[in-house]
């Protein structure tokens, strides 16, 4: 009796143990695969295959700062020598206008501002600064030499290096020493004065012939 109820308990068992392992191996058949698309870094191959990984929007690209031009002035050839008188004319125009720091015209004017504007209404382009045009057209080697039409150029103390700080245009070479220039006086205006005198004898530091 014993034995037939241990075989019994053990069939139990086995059937038991049978009915667990079929159910299992079902179900692990019935259950997805695991998707990785997530974490999908596309190889070589995929790529060939023309999958395409994502890029970040692309950015606007920053507008480059426009580039000022650099003026075109006249070259020397552009105005002959003949003109001299009509600078020289224009410029007496001008002869009372008060002096203005940044001036251009006839209510108030400085001196390379008289220079730019008298060349400029014969239609002739020249730089605006001193410095600039104390570096255009040719130097004159000698104060004898120095011609109506020139420019002359001074700096603020007298027997001293510096800066070109004034500047004006030759309009009479009377004699050895009296050479008459027009420029823009801070405290006159415009108006005509001798090189030679004591004021701008010192300060006297180059002529240029523009053309």
């Amino acid at each position: 009796m014993k034995k037939q109820i241990t075989r019994t308990f053990h069939f139990t068992i086995c059937t038991l143990a049978l009915t667990l392992l079929l159910f299992a191996c079902d179900t692990l058949r019935k259950t997805p695969e695991r998707s990785n698309s997530s974490r999908y870094t596309p190889s070589r191959s995929s790529k060939s295959r023309g999958t395409v990984a994502r890029r970040p929007p692309a950015r606007t690209p920053a507008r480059k700062p426009a580039t000022a031009s650099k003026p075109t002035y006249s070259r020397p050839g552009d105005m002959p020598a003949s003109a001299v008188p009509q600078v020289v004319q224009v410029a007496r125009t001008y002869a009372g206008t008060p002096y203005r720091s940044g001036g251009n015209d006839k209510n108030g004017i400085d001196c390379s501002g008289l220079i730019c504007s008298v060349y400029s209404e014969i239609g002739v382009k020249v730089p605006r600064i001193s410095w600039q045009q104390s570096e255009f057209g040719q130097e004159v080697s000698s104060i004898k030499d120095i011609k109506p039409g020139d420019w002359l150029f001074f700096v603020p103390e007298a027997g001293k290096e510096g800066y070109v700080s004034h500047a004006g245009i030759v309009t009479d070479v009377r004699n050895q020493d009296e050479i008459m220039f027009i420029h823009a006086s801070t405290s006159r205006g415009v108006r005509e004065d001798n090189l030679f005198s004591n004021y701008f004898k010192g300060r006297f530091v180059k002529a240029m012939r523009p053309f």
